[in-house]
């Protein structure tokens, strides 16, 4: 474009932005000179569309000072503009920061309180989350449907089936009652809390259903032990129409651990890749090894973490740990252990696990030395 000696505008400079913004790793060096040559021809913080969407690049590639220079000199604001500055502190962690700058807003809309409670959510500080969704009811503002997927996060994350429930009751008296991304997200709260008949009784209702919300309710039902009606769904997911992914399969592989059923979940896994190119991640490599595990065909699991094109982590070796342990199998134990530190595993956890096996079968020398 610049070859061609066509001049950019405002547009131009949003969209470049915006491509630093999804890719830091480039977009923290060319960014900046970016910046610099729409300064040079003013159009940087006399646009508000390109201030916010320098805003957003600063941000997202980890220069919250730099992004709240541009906030601090733009000529003109707009609610989009204070969002996206609140959103930056959030996402880097400055609660404080982002609070004081909540409160000198002239004027909020549910974004405003949104980005602050999703904000917490995402940071893992879940009461803090639902304390700003009770000062959002105080101060009168209506939430969206994404507040309310961002605030059942939260009390999916912290067990509180009662306060759950009365988010239902919320929901169903709001003109998104019938949204599924809500729908989805009572879903998982559900399930999280234990309260998986609530959740089924709730997905059987709905008048439209998304891949999400088959997933929801397979893993949910997975999760909860209920494997029988986890694979189920899984079946009547693709008579539905529906191709499974990635999460499906996980749902399906835990329910199959979970009951026993090995070769069944062998073949899903085969298929998974086979039939549904769906390329295998750690996470169903995982559901393998604890196939084996559960079932007590350690060797086997063990072949899978050797076999494996990624390095196993820390939840694949603990579920093989913790299957040695329940069957006694020092000598096997200590063989993962020792692939731990061929590997350069940060193995801590495990470490325990296997001092727990020393210990479990009378070793008390093995114990003591973390083998």
């Amino acid at each position: 474009m610049r070859i061609s000696e066509i001049d950019p505008n405002h547009i131009t400079f949003i969209t470049l932005f915006s491509g630093c913004a999804h890719h830091p790793s480039q977009g923290s060096s060319l960014g900046p000179s970016i910046h610099g040559y729409a300064r040079k021809i003013g159009l940087d913080v006399a646009n508000v569309k390109v201030g916010t969407a320098l805003i957003d690049m600063y941000s997202k590639i980890g220069e919250i000072g730099s992004a709240r220079l541009v906030f601090d000199h733009m000529e003109m604001r707009n609610k989009v503009s204070w969002n996206t500055m609140i959103n930056g502190y959030m996402r880097s962690g400055q609660f404080g920061d982002a609070v004081k700058l909540f409160d000198e807003m002239p004027e909020r809309d549910a974004v405003s309180w949104t980005v602050l409670i999703d904000g917490f959510v995402k940071k893992g500080k879940f009461e803090e989350a639902l304390g700003w969704f009770q000062e959002m009811q105080l101060a009168g503002a209506d939430p969206d449907f994404v507040t309310i997927g961002s605030v059942l996060s939260a009390v999916a994350n912290i067990g509180t089936l009662g306060i759950g429930l009365w988010m239902h009751r919320f929901v169903s008296k709001r003109e998104f009652r019938d949204n599924v991304r809500v729908h989805n997200s009572l879903i998982d709260m559900y399930c999280r809390c234990g309260c998986v008949e609530f959740a089924r009784q709730l997905f059987d209702t709905m008048l439209e259903r998304s891949l999400v919300s088959w997933n929801s309710i397979i893993v949910g039902l997975a999760c909860n032990a209920y494997a029988e009606e986890a694979l189920r769904y899984f079946h009547l997911m693709q008579e539905s129409g529906f191709e499974p992914d990635g999460v499906s399969f996980t749902g399906a592989l835990t329910a199959c651990s979970h009951a026993g059923l090995v070769e069944e979940g062998l073949k899903l896994f085969a298929e998974m890749a086979r039939a549904h190119k769906i390329k295998p991640r750690i996470e169903h490599y995982g559901c393998v090894v604890d196939l084996y595990s559960r079932a007590g065909r350690l060797r086997d699991a063990m072949l899978v973490v050797e076999t494996m094109p990624m390095k196993a982590n820390e939840v694949v070796f603990g579920s093989l740990l913790a299957a040695c342990r329940a069957s006694g199998e020092i000598d096997l134990a200590e063989t993962v252990m020792d692939y731990i530190r061929e590997t350069d595993q940060d193995g801590h956890f495990n470490y325990v696990l296997l001092s727990n096996i020393y210990a479990a079968t009378g070793s008390w020398g093995g114990a003591g030395q973390g083998r």
